[in-house]
């Protein structure tokens, strides 16, 4: 039974084809066969014909298995590796670090007795005039 086609995109529809096209490309300018291909990525010629139709019904491991096949496998790792608006998102949500506001020291009635600190005034611990 032919699976149900996924509604998409556009853009995403025309990102599949194009990625198909570089797939069969890649296969041609390697010489291989589409069943050499499909064999050795252990999956139906149907299937490879469809990666290479850019069909989104395809799983994504049997895409990874055809770029395997092709050496390309490294690509798949820059598939979402800089991805600037989920950092700003991310960032966004940061909890921000909170201060409490700070306190006043409270003056008690003794200290309001001792002279204050730079007066003037000399320093007489032996209570000499």
């Amino acid at each position: 039974m032919p699976s149900k086609p996924l509604p998409l995109y556009p853009s995403i529809a025309r990102e599949l084809k194009a990625l198909g096209a570089r797939v069969r490309d890649a296969r041609l300018r390697r010489r291989f066969s589409a069943q050499t291909v499909a064999v050795r990525a252990n999956i139906s010629r149907p299937t490879l014909y469809k990666i290479e139709q850019g069909n989104p019904a395809v799983t994504l491991g049997s895409y990874a298995q055809v770029l395997r096949v092709l050496g390309l496998e490294a690509e798949l790792g820059a598939v979402a590796r800089d991805d600037v608006l989920g950092r700003r998102l991310q960032d966004e949500a940061l909890p921000q670090r909170r201060r409490a506001p700070r306190r006043r020291k409270a003056l008690s009635a003794d200290t309001e007795d001792e002279p204050a600190l730079g007066t003037g005034q000399p320093d007489n611990p032996r209570g000499q005039a």
